[in-house]
């Protein structure tokens, strides 16, 4: 069985004087992810172009008004900095998996359980230990409590042959009942009485901000998530023994690849990974956890994952893009007198234009290269 171990490089290949064609042919295959993006992407904005105009909108306004709500100015880049943060985190919940072959959709249940148990643990330490060290005690419980949660699906799917698509998303289901009873039962603060909460962080224990930026240390640590998941998948022999099972996992197990562990192994990353998400919110946001720590950006991260095509440094941007076009909702929605729920229409228009774009791969010649020399039929028949 043969695998080409640099296929996902990001470094091309050396170029010898005067023969530039293996440069040209890896530009060509790396160019083909980035094309078919930007294609769903701009499909899905037309579609959604259309239904404006149905409504009796302009959708050159709505464009206008989403590029200065999401980076029109410093302030507007920073607040989509800010919410892109758990993106980058919750993207890669469902991107490692799918390196498996996996489509795991339930970040959202490891981002309320992680913000919970974070906020539960800091709960009797508070004022006992530094700021930092409080920060490192909810990072912890928050990825375990997700990694925890996120790796069940993966047990299910490896020992109990449970689709882990249905198991996350109907655990993510459960997970916000959880959240629910707890911020509402015993974890309850008595002076929250309209919005049920945790205790609230004092100021002094709150995430701060990145020097010089108006952008929660969130953001970084989803900046060196991405990082660390991309060397973990192409620099590592766990992630190339999961490349090998996502290409064929009952050829990894015939090979001995130790696929049950992988599959668990790597949906626990993923689910701690979602759950620091929930931690962040609560330390660096909301100050304690409440309700909304269920505001989608789990979901959210499924549509980043896919318009990344799984790749844990591709998240990055596709993040702040999508940090950004969700800044300008409140914009969208005192201007043009639209629901707040415009977004999250565009959001489903994009994910579905993505889902079309997947029959497209391999279809171009231009971004082939074992296509572009075809052997002449008339000479081989002579």
């Amino acid at each position: 069985m043969t695998l080409e171990i640099n296929s996902q490089s990001l470094v091309p290949p050396p170029v010898q004087a005067g023969d530039l064609r293996p440069a040209i042919e890896w530009a060509a295959r790396r160019a083909e992810p980035l094309a078919i993006a930007l294609l769903a992407v701009i499909v899905g904005l037309g579609i959604f172009s259309v239904f404006i105009a149905v409504v009796g909108k302009s959708p050159l306004q709505l464009f206008q008004l989403m590029y200065a709500g999401g980076f029109g100015s410093w302030f507007s880049i920073q607040n989509a900095l800010s919410r892109a943060a758990p993106l980058l985190l919750t993207a890669l919940c469902v991107a490692l998996p799918a390196r498996l072959g996996l489509t795991v959709i339930g970040a959202e249940g490891a981002v309320v359980l992680g913000g919970v148990a974070a906020a539960a643990i800091a709960l009797p330490i508070v004022g006992l230990v530094p700021p930092l060290l409080l920060w490192i005690t909810m990072g912890i419980a928050a990825m375990v409590i997700g990694g925890i949660w996120i790796g069940l699906s993966g047990f299910l799917r490896h020992y109990r042959g449970v689709n882990e698509t249905i198991a996350s998303l109907l655990l993510a289901y459960i997970a916000i009942a959880l959240m629910n009873q707890l911020i509402e039962g015993p974890l309850r603060d008595p002076a929250s009485l309209n919005k049920p909460s945790t205790t609230p962080l004092s100021a002094e224990y709150m995430l701060g901000k990145i020097p010089g930026m108006d952008v929660h240390w969130g953001f970084a640590v989803g900046i060196v998530a991405c990082i660390i998941s991309y060397i973990v998948i192409e620099w590592t022999t766990s992630g190339f023994a999961a490349r090998i099972a996502g290409g064929n996992m009952r050829a990894a197990q015939i090979q001995g690849l130790p696929v049950g562990r992988l599959i668990v192994g790597f949906t626990f990353l993923a689910g701690a990974f979602a759950g620091l998400a929930g931690m962040i919110e609560v330390a660096a946001v909301q100050g304690s956890a409440n309700g909304s720590l269920a505001a989608g950006y789990g979901y959210t991260g499924i549509l980043v994952a896919f318009l990344a095509r799984h790749n844990p440094l591709a998240i990055i941007p596709v993040a702040i893009l999508l940090g950004g076009i969700d800044a300008s909702g409140g914009l969208i929605q005192r201007r043009m007198a639209l629901p707040d729920a415009t977004v999250l229409v565009l959001q489903g228009t994009l994910f579905i234009a993505v889902l079309f774009s997947e029959t497209l791969y391999g279809r171009f010649k231009i971004f082939n290269p074992d296509l572009w020399k075809q052997p002449d039929a008339s000479k081989g028949a002579a």
